[in-house]
């Protein structure tokens, strides 16, 4: 439903895990309308359990008093010791959990997938950048041979 294209600009991403998401009926008609944006989330381990913040989910057009604040701390429902791990995992210097991606799987639940990211420096995002740039001439170059 949802992709965090600028997570992988800003990050380097190590590890993914899936996560559910406890949301308000209304939340959830929002979010297969497709009215969900992830650009700026990040999540926070607070007393065992994980929270997204930053996490926009439009109010539901034709909800009323039931339709939640759009902003709000949405927590994440994951296995204590998972919990556990990444709080381990985040502690360390320079990593964060970024929500990459919201989807719906094949129970119809919403899932969050969370990875688990350290921050590129400006010297990287200008090498993904030539990278990139260098592999889409190589593929035309390909193109134009056949």
């Amino acid at each position: 439903m949802a992709q965090n294209r600028k997570a992988f600009h800003d990050y380097f991403v190590e590890d993914r895990f899936e996560a559910g998401i406890s949301l308000a009926g209304t939340e959830v008609k929002s979010i297969r309308a497709g009215t969900l944006n992830l650009k700026d989330s990040f999540c926070v381990v607070k007393d065992g359990e994980i929270f997204v913040h930053g996490m926009h989910v439009s109010p539901y057009e034709q909800g009323n008093i039931f339709n939640k604040d759009p902003m709000r701390p949405r927590r994440l429902l994951m296995h204590k010791r998972e919990i556990n791990r990444l709080y381990a995992l985040v502690k360390q210097d320079g990593y964060a959990l970024i929500p990459l991606s919201v989807y719906f799987n094949e129970a119809s639940r919403v899932k969050v997938e969370l990875g688990l990211c350290k921050g590129k420096k400006l010297y990287d995002k200008r090498a993904a950048a030539a990278e990139r740039d260098a592999k889409r001439e190589i593929d035309r170059g390909m193109k134009q041979r056949r």
